[in-house]
């Protein structure tokens, strides 16, 4: 599954322009605008990393990240504050509190996408392999490029990102539900035949010169990516 990041800032043009940029670099995006509704949603399912603004409405991203740092389930949740703050003692305030890294309003996003990628790679060094292969098919997270036996196969960026999502757990059965949610995100307004469509495209661009197809459809339950299946859905 592809990094799950958190969005704590009540800009909204700079909530979209990095929403679209860490988007486009394979990231699943959310984003919340208010301190105590952000700080709530953490405490029941933390992402893989939070980018949090030191000012917020309700409760200041200074102060979440302090109580972040005291839960268990957040201890160890990698997290980038951005602020306007620029004076050396404010970015030691940050850092004491428990933020990993800290970035200052304006700022390049090349450079900030860089950083998440550092830290979720410290994190969890897995997490951000840049290949993943399975049977003949191999996936390139950094190019976003994909062969088959050695030939490229076109995908457009849904499709890539579909494939990526399946190709991590080889075998693993997902509902249409959990590839909304894991391909596009939970807020996506999308329905279950679009699922479908995607799939279907995803097995028409793999079928290599009439290879075999490795997704498998399982009734009643939803897809996986299977190198051993052999036979038509």
């Amino acid at each position: 599954m592809a990094p799950r990041i958190l969005i704590v800032e009540d800009e909204p043009a700079l909530v979209t322009l990095l929403t679209y940029n860490l988007e486009s670099e394979g990231f699943q995006v959310e984003t919340e605008s208010d301190g105590e509704i952000a700080e709530a949603r953490l405490r029941d399912d933390p992402p893989d990393l939070l980018i949090l603004d030191w000012m917020l409405p309700g409760l200041s991203g200074i102060e979440m990240c302090r109580r972040l740092r005291l839960r268990d389930s957040t201890r160890t949740l990698p997290i980038i504050m951005l602020t306007a703050r620029g004076e050396e003692s404010e970015r030691i305030r940050g850092l004491k509190t428990g933020a990993d890294d800290y970035v200052v309003k304006p700022f390049s996003v090349p450079e900030l996408i860089a950083r998440v990628r550092a830290l979720l790679r410290r994190a969890d060094p897995g997490k951000l392999a840049s290949r993943l292969a399975a049977g003949d098919i191999e996936l390139d997270r950094e190019v976003r490029r994909v062969w088959r036996a050695g030939s490229e196969i076109a995908l457009g960026p849904t499709e890539f990102r579909l494939l990526e999502f399946l190709i991590e757990k080889p075998g693993r059965v997902y509902s249409r539900s959990q590839l909304i949610d894991g391909v596009w995100s939970r807020d996506a307004e999308i329905d279950e035949r679009t699922v479908d469509v995607h799939v279907g495209r995803l097995r028409k661009a793999l079928d290599h010169e009439r290879m075999s197809n490795p997704i498998r459809t399982v009734r009643g339950a939803g897809y996986a990516f299977d190198e051993t299946y052999r036979g038509p859905d």
